[in-house]
């Protein structure tokens, strides 16, 4: 494909743009892209796990810095080195933190208690013996269906929620 600006050049940068819900894609060779600016875009990008954890910490460190930090007695890591490395020193550190780790913890993983994972085969031993339960009704499913497209989109999701939404419309368009 040849570069939309000069229209001599193959074209090594594609830019999909997305203003006001219309999708607007533009395709350039690398001499019109550095000319218009499109060259050193990821210059400043750095893929790091504590970047990214502190990131979600916001100014906490500085507001902090004028104050005695408190560390932790088991680790003896402070909530900045935390944020700095992006790294909990122990189990302790969670406890006295909490405060200051739960909003992060919330944001990152969607909630801030352990839910745990088990075996299906341990899951199925362990499970009482109960009566075979009846199949859902259309409105069940719908209801269910609805809760998770609903979850989906809180937790910003929007690829489940847009199959979720599919699936509802199918399931009542069936007669």
């Amino acid at each position: 494909m040849l570069c939309q600006h000069c229209s001599k050049e193959q074209a090594t940068t594609h830019i999909k743009r997305v203003v006001n819900g219309e999708a607007t894609e533009q395709h350039l060779c690398a001499a019109c892209a550095k000319k218009l600016g499109f060259d050193s875009f990821f210059d400043d990008f750095s893929l790091s796990i504590p970047n990214i954890f502190a990131g979600f910490f916001g100014d906490a460190p500085l507001a902090l810095a004028g104050r005695q930090s408190e560390r932790c007695a088991t680790c003896g890591s402070s909530f900045e080195e935390i944020v700095r490395s992006g790294m909990v020193g122990c189990a302790d550190c969670y406890k006295m933190f909490y405060d200051r780790l739960l909003p992060s913890i919330q944001r990152i993983h969607g909630r801030a208690k352990h839910a745990g994972k088990q075996p299906p085969q341990t899951v199925a031993a362990t499970a009482a013996p109960q009566e075979t339960p009846q199949a859902p009704t259309k409105e069940e499913k719908l209801a269910e269906l609805q809760a998770q497209m609903q979850q989906a989109i809180e937790s910003q999701n929007f690829e489940q929620a847009a199959v979720l939404r599919d699936t509802i419309k199918a399931l009542k368009e069936e007669a």
